[in-house]
């Protein structure tokens, strides 16, 4: 292990150093001082007040007046987006104001909002109401003269005819005495009139009827345009209506009706002259109430400007305050409530400029005694930080999503910048694709300032947060599609030309006939004579598989060796002997084995079977191997190759458990026996004791655990190297859909004269290509490639179960809601 001794610790590829600090800050030097700190944004605070609920900390009246004055800006932003009053992301200069006058302001503006609504309310609710009476008495004034018209027309029918007069007036009908109501008494005909919902307007006739017993006349009239309700506020289908009663009785019950159905009821005169002086009065109101409207609509859009200029402003200074007495409240106070006691992590580089911050707070503060700060030792985990940037942060969020990294723990998003967006391009390449992919990148990085200013929705969110994840996906597919010489499944003579020719010189068909090799290999990439001859598919099944395998060993011995490298940077070297090497061994011994006999078939031209090689190598090691022999000595090898595998899982299994118990043994035996002399010391009185501690080791709790993870290794060894043959699947099936799409849609409609049938094949081509190959198809491949660096990569030396250091910033509360 000299070599690997000698390498670098791999520092640069892991969290940050951390330390545990305390401040104890003067009471008076509080708040500047956390505010300072938040605009550093490099300290993260712990809750000294776990045990308390929030409204029994500190700074609860504080923390409650900025929840008031940030919902008083909620509603200054909801009320000025309703009235479509652009607020300005660029505030108007002002003078800085303190909380205290902000408040103040704030209380202002709000009751002059709220005024000014409720005033618009009543208005509006008056010209809705007086809308609805100028319809009511169009349409119930026509109700009214056809009925008078009628019962005229009755009255002289009645007289024309020998009917007897003497018929009792009770039994008159109620229409014909319509035209002696108004200024009769109680004995004549009444009507009410109003409006209601169209849908109810069914219901509504028949429980009049059935109150009066069918003593009523109803008449109706579609309001012929949506109304606008005076109660709802909402536009809504409703029918004027009149109803025709007699007595104070029948009355009563009809408005009770009304009442319970929301119809509104409009008094309209009988005369015509009256009817034309009230329609008159009512026009002239509701032309008033328009100007009255449209002025205090412009009172209150100039209102809203004005709060809109300084609202973003106002908004990220009560998000500020909130966030400092949220963060003081996670202080506590010392014995002498002078000061406040402050505990945290910090990374070790910020530690000097965190006491600049607080030189300045004691000086911005006027404060008689400084901010003490000094590192203390605890035996908590400390908090998992990398520094990232743009570019590098979608692919530590890719590796977050599996599970936060330990402290100090090997980054896999180091390499996952490389191996990711390569796995993906073995699976998706194509240089055409890659070159549509590539300009959606570019696009998206070129806008990147204009698209980060604005809302986007949740699937253009997630492409231009891994826009440069997109960019590497995007040129490593070029990159692969050259390698396959693909553009759009069709081959190009790129790099010169083929090293194969027809058989004849005469023959037509060169894909039926037969090639044979007349030059050099092709310089680069697939040769394009492989596209459409008959052993097209085998040979880069073969390839493609073979490629996969190697790719997949190559891939989790990283992994293994960075386990190597994780073990001895904290000082196991248990895990080093117990665990990296046996798993080198047995990895290497089968499946590194199998990695090299595909390199030297490549490299030899070797007709052996591989598949008979493995399978043998387990049934019949001392067989002779025939013509599968690759290379002199292969049996001896394949022998001592298949003893070290079988050695390496006892080798993982057995000595660390028994180890880790005799070392345990062999640390609290001296303790305990030292403790048995002195009587100053009870072993039991302390929680951290030799004699609790020794209590906690469980050697079947361990063994099993142990158990568990040799076993998923040797297990894992032989699925996780089938897992890679998704490499070769997923890209043999991206080169056959493009295939089937070049041929069968865009040639097909090609060999056709018709010109509208080209422009279709050519746009059902394209429509593909765009949703099939450019977006199932990279989502497909994002995932199995996501799968490849969680399941088969980071599983061998990746824990994932720390937790992310998550420092008190103001410039983390742009994207916080309240």
């Amino acid at each position: 292990m000299g070599v690997f001794d000698r390498l670098p610790p791999m520092d640069h590829l892991r969290s940050e150093k951390m330390c545990f600090v305390q401040l104890i800050i003067p009471a008076e030097s509080a708040r500047v001082a956390v505010t300072y700190l938040g605009e550093l944004g490099l300290l993260q605070f712990k809750d000294l007040n776990e045990d308390k609920s929030p409204f029994q900390r500190i700074f609860v009246n504080q923390v409650k007046r900025c929840a008031e004055m940030s919902r008083k800006l909620r509603f200054f932003s909801d009320q000025t987006n309703k009235a479509g009053v652009r607020s300005s992301v660029r505030p108007a200069l002002e003078p800085d104001i303190d909380l205290e006058e902000l408040e103040a302001r704030l209380g202002e503006h709000e009751h002059e909002l709220l005024e000014m609504n409720t005033n618009s309310d009543k208005l509006q609710q008056t010209y809705n109401e007086l809308l609805e009476f100028k319809l009511v008495l169009t349409k119930a004034g026509g109700i009214l003269a056809s009925s008078h018209n009628h019962a005229a027309s009755a009255e002289q029918e009645l007289d024309e005819n020998i009917y007897d007069r003497e018929v009792d007036e009770g039994n008159a009908y109620l229409l014909e005495q319509g035209v002696h109501q108004g200024s009769s008494g109680n004995s004549g005909v009444r009507f009410v009139s109003g409006m209601i919902l169209k849908s109810k307007a069914l219901a509504f006739e028949r429980m009049l009827f059935r109150a009066t017993r069918g003593n009523m006349l109803f008449n109706q009239a579609p309001a012929g345009e949506p109304v606008t309700d005076p109660i709802s506020g909402e536009e809504v289908e409703k029918t004027v209506f009149v109803v025709f009663f007699s007595g104070e009785q029948a009355k009563a019950k009809i408005l009770k009706i009304c009442d319970s159905f929301g119809a509104s009821c409009y008094p309209v005169p009988v005369e015509m002259i009256k009817q034309r002086q009230i329609f008159n009065e009512v026009s002239a109101r509701l032309s008033d109430l328009e100007v009255t409207l449209d002025a205090g609509i412009q009172h209150r859009n100039k209102a809203l400007e004005s709060v809109g200029s300084q609202l973003w402003r106002w908004t990220i200074m009560v998000k500020k305050e909130k966030a400092v007495y949220d963060t003081l409240n996670l202080l506590n106070f010392d014995v002498t409530k002078k000061c406040l006691v402050g505990e945290g992590w910090c990374p070790i580089f910020a530690k000097s400029q965190i006491k600049d911050c607080l030189q300045r707070a004691t000086l911005h503060s006027n404060s008689q005694v400084g901010i003490i700060f000094h590192e203390m030792d605890t035996l908590e985990s400390p908090p998992t930080y990398f520094r990232t940037d743009k570019f590098t942060n979608a692919f530590q969020e890719i590796v977050d999503a599996y599970g936060v990294a330990r402290y100090q723990e090997a980054n896999p998003a180091v390499y996952s910048v490389v191996t990711f967006p390569f796995l993906f391009a073995v699976m998706f390449g194509d240089w055409g694709h890659g070159i549509c992919l590539l300009l959606g990148a570019l696009v998206l990085i070129l806008r990147e300032k204009k698209l980060s200013s604005q809302k986007l929705g949740s699937f253009m969110e997630m492409a231009f947060g891994g826009r440069y994840v997109i960019l590497l996906m995007a040129i490593f597919s070029i990159y692969c599609g050259l390698i396959y010489n693909e553009f759009f499944s069709v081959p190009f003579h790129i790099f010169g030309k083929s090293a194969y020719e027809c058989r004849e010189k005469s023959c037509s068909d060169a894909h039926t006939a037969g090639l044979i090799k007349v030059r050099d290999p092709y310089p680069f990439g697939v040769d394009p004579s492989w596209r459409g001859s008959r052993s097209e598919l085998p040979f880069l099944n073969s390839l493609k598989m073979k490629m996969s395998i190697l790719m997949g060993v190559a891939q989790m011995n990283l992994g293994i060796v960075l386990s190597y490298f994780d073990a001895r940077f904290h000082g196991n070297a248990l895990d080093i002997r117990y665990q990296f090497i046996p798993q080198m061994i047995f990895l290497n011994s089968l499946f590194g084995y199998l990695a090299l006999l595909i390199l030297i078939k490549w490299c030899t031209g070797s007709q052996a079977d591989l598949y008979h090689v493995m399978i043998y190598m387990f049934l019949d090691p001392a067989g002779d191997l025939g013509e599968n022999q690759l290379f002199w000595g292969q049996k001896e090898l394949q022998i001592l190759l298949l003893l070290m595998a079988l050695v390496a899982v006892p080798w993982m299994l057995f000595p660390k458990p028994f180890i880790l118990k005799k070392l345990h043994k062999e640390r609290f035996q001296g303790h305990t026996y030292r403790f048995l002399g002195t009587s100053e010391m009870d072993p039991d009185s302390e929680p951290d004791s030799a004699r609790a501690r020794h209590d906690d080791f469980n050697f079947s709790e361990v063994f099993v655990h142990q158990m568990i993870h040799s076993i998923e290794f040797v297990l894992g060894a032989v699925s996780n190297t089938a897992s890679y043959l998704r490499l070769w699947a997923l890209s043999l099936a991206h080169s056959e859909l493009s295939t089937v799409f070049y041929e069968k849609l865009l040639l097909l409609a090609w060999g056709y004269d018709s010109l509208i049938v080209k422009s279709v094949g050519l746009v059902v081509f394209a429509f593909a290509t765009a949703f099939i190959l450019l977006m199932m198809e990279t989502l497909s491949a994002f995932l199995h490639a996501l799968r490849l660096h969680w399941v088969e990569f980071m599983n061998k030396f990746y824990h994932g179960d720390g937790y992310k250091f998550k420092p008190f910033s103001f410039a983390l509360l742009a994207d916080d809601e309240d």
